[in-house]
């Protein structure tokens, strides 16, 4: 005897072994030996074989039309032996029935289960929708097919054209056009951006890097909505001061400005001015939301996008000829020694005299010209210099140096700048977006130039100096930390005062670009607090202690600064190898420095370089440049030569542990960004950026 049974779903057959009332056990056609309850059983039969009815059964099945089926279906539930005796014949045979079970059972949008071997036809609506349903899916299928099989051809169709970005970064697995470039990966053995690089489907290097920033970032687009700046309406004294800010041609937002004062006195005051958006936005307002969802400006050669409007950055920005409201510092030093006497901080507006560009008078601004008075170059100083005003900033350049070696002290270990910084300079975009082709000039600027160094050392003693003072007023800020220079041991933030050991200061709060990064604004929100409530502050602050809010931004701008970062990396390097090309060269001078990685002596080029194994560090090569790859970002190279008879000293890693950014490729772009310097965060202006 032989049992047809369903088993989760599934027709099987076989041999009966034994039968009890609740239970038969079954050996099928393979062998094995199954337990069945008796309901589960469907059609006992002596005759054929179970392989030879199920065979026959699929082949019956497989003849039954639906429609007809449905039609001749009781209105009732019935069972599958109803239909076949309606459908072939009654009685119908064993092969009937059996073909009947398997026809209903694979056509639930026509007979739905009532039962083991029992169904009830579907309404003929439902069976509409799901008909048409089906037929959907199949023409999707029929779609997937042949979208694969244009990939594979090394066409791209438009619909997987424009969904690049997202079935690359972002994928709905349920969409066809991921689903068809996953086939197409699997029939071709190609990784899906080689695929669709082969067919076409990037257009241009530079704009599939710019999209998918974009697309991840920035997906309704990166223009504002329409914002209005509120005026400032404290009625705020106007401080006799002429003060300066030293910045890049290409600044726009000037949040920072120098005065000097007291000279030949005895006495010298430093005024530190920043400008004072924190004066007017307020937090909760749309300007506020707008800042707090962009968190930074994003920086990139030839082009950025501001956290605010330039409308609404006009509104606050230091601009020469106006007198400007701004948060103030004002530090006394002892001549001389240049001990510190006091600080005071103020509220005020600040006569700007001039907006010094320092890319237009490094030049002259040596530190033979500031530490000689007589010194003169062969041409005339620019006007805008006076005598007055280089004597000023020959005290500046004095107190820097004199600040800086200070925090070395407490740092442990001077800070030493191996490299320069590199500027890129696009040439014929005039900062609108760039699309990838234009002519790219790559120069370098020296860290630790005199002005570098007169604006970073101020921009460190403001941070430091306001971050003690908020601490000691129980006012919570966001600091900046590094619990020691151990390798390893990165910056971290929070909300309380902590030793900064990068940098050698006891605490350390961004506070000095509330234009540029929201961190700032917020410190600034706190100081202005404090200015004008002093002990009382913390009640009046917008952030009190423990405000989970403070996390909340500590956690998205740690997030955002180190995408923006990333993004800025990636984006110098397409056009450091886009330079390469430019300028035809084909060998280039390196060093070695790790795990068989060379670095460029005169650009900002990481790359793997084969036959530096065995090499030491600092070893000088050689290099021939294989071939570029504009969109995995990725060059290597092969030693021609050793430059050296032996290896220089190591070189020692920036003064924060700053990582490289090396080839990445645009799948998975890993940065670790770790503090910049201060030095290098001011003095790199709206190029190199953050």
């Amino acid at each position: 005897m032989h049992a047809m049974f369903d088993e989760a779903g599934k027709f099987l057959a076989g041999r009966i072994l034994s039968e009890t009332e609740a239970s038969l056990q079954v050996e099928l056609e393979s062998g094995k030996r199954v337990k069945v309850k008796t309901a589960n059983v469907l059609l006992k039969f002596e005759k054929p074989s179970p392989t030879e009815l199920l065979g026959a059964a699929q082949a019956l099945s497989e003849s039954i039309e639906l429609d007809l089926a449905w039609e001749f279906a009781p209105e009732d539930d019935f069972g599958f032996a109803d239909l076949a005796a309606v459908y072939f014949q009654d009685p119908p045979t064993l092969a009937q029935q059996a073909g009947t079970l398997l026809r209903l059972h694979e056509a639930p949008h026509y007979f739905r289960r009532a039962g083991k071997g029992r169904f009830k036809k579907a309404p003929a609506e439902i069976i509409q929708q799901a008909l048409a349903a089906i037929e959907k899916k199949r023409l999707i299928q029929q779609q997937i097919v042949e979208w694969a099989q244009a990939l594979g051809r090394g066409e791209c169709p438009q619909p997987i054209r424009e969904q690049l970005y997202k079935i690359l970064f972002k994928p709905d697995k349920n969409a066809p056009e991921y689903k068809a470039v996953v086939d197409a990966s699997r029939a071709t053995h190609l990784a899906p951006l080689d695929l669709l690089q082969k067919a076409g489907a990037i257009d241009s290097p530079y704009q599939f890097h710019w999209r998918r920033f974009l697309f991840e970032n920035f997906p309704k687009g990166y223009g504002f909505p329409a914002l209005v700046a509120p005026e400032i309406r404290d009625d705020l004294p106007l401080a006799t001061v002429q003060a300066y800010s030293i910045d890049d041609s290409a600044t726009t937002e000037i949040d920072d400005a120098l005065s000097v004062q007291g000279l030949g006195t005895g006495t010298v005051t430093i005024g530190i001015h920043i400008a004072a958006p924190g004066l007017a936005v307020q937090r909760g307002d749309p300007i506020d939301n707008v800042s707090r969802a962009r968190l930074s400006t994003v920086y990139m050669p030839g082009f950025k996008l501001t956290m605010l409007p330039d409308e609404v950055v006009q509104s606050y920005t230091l601009q020469e000829g106006r007198a400007c409201p701004a948060v103030s510092l004002y530090v006394a030093f002892q001549e001389d020694t240049l001990d510190v006497l006091g600080h005071d901080t103020r509220l005020e507006r600040v006569p700007i005299a001039h907006n010094l560009r320092h890319d237009q008078i490094d030049g002259v601004v040596t530190a033979a010209w500031l530490e000689d008075l007589s010194f003169r170059h062969p041409t005339p100083d620019p006007e805008h210099l006076s005598p007055a005003l280089r004597t000023e900033l020959a005290f500046l350049h004095r107190l820097a140096r004199h600040l800086k070696a200070q925090r070395e002290i407490v740092r442990g270990k001077p800070e030493t700048f191996n490299r320069p910084d590199y500027t890129f300079k696009l040439v014929g975009n005039e900062g609108s977006e760039p699309v990838g082709v234009e002519t790219v000039q790559i120069g370098t600027r020296s860290r630790g130039a005199p002005l570098d160094l007169m604006v970073a050392e101020a921009m460190i003693l403001a941070n430091s100096t306001w971050g003690q003072w908020l601490a000691e007023l129980g006012v919570p800020a966001i600091y900046r930390s590094q619990a020691s220079l151990a390798p390893g041991v990165k910056v971290r933030m929070g909300t309380k005062a902590a030793p900064h050991a990068g940098i050698g200061v006891k605490s350390y709060a961004w506070s000095t670009s509330p234009l540029r990064r929201y961190t700032d604004l917020v410190n600034q929100w706190q100081i202005i607090a404090c200015a004008r409530h002093g002990k009382t502050a913390a009640l009046a602050a917008p952030f009190k202690p423990k405000d989970a809010d403070l996390f909340s931004i500590i956690s998205g701008f740690d997030a955002a600064y180190s995408t923006y970062n990333g993004y800025q990396a990636t984006i110098e390097r397409y056009w450091t190898l886009k330079y390469l090309q430019q300028q035809g060269i084909t060998e280039l001078e390196a060093t070695v420095f790790k795990d068989n990685l060379a670095r460029a002596d005169t650009l900002p080029l990481v790359l793997p370089v084969l036959g530096t194994q065995g090499l030491p560090r600092g070893a000088r090569v050689l290099v021939r440049l294989g071939t570029i790859d504009e969109v995995a970002l990725d060059v290597s190279g092969t030693v021609l030569a050793r430059l050296d008879a032996e290896a220089a000293p190591g070189e020692e890693e920036t003064e924060d542990g700053e990582s490289e950014h090396l080839a990445a490729g645009p799948i998975a772009i890993a940065v670790d960004v770790n503090e910049p310097a201060e030095a290098a965060d001011k003095a790199s202006g709206d190029n190199q950026g953050l």
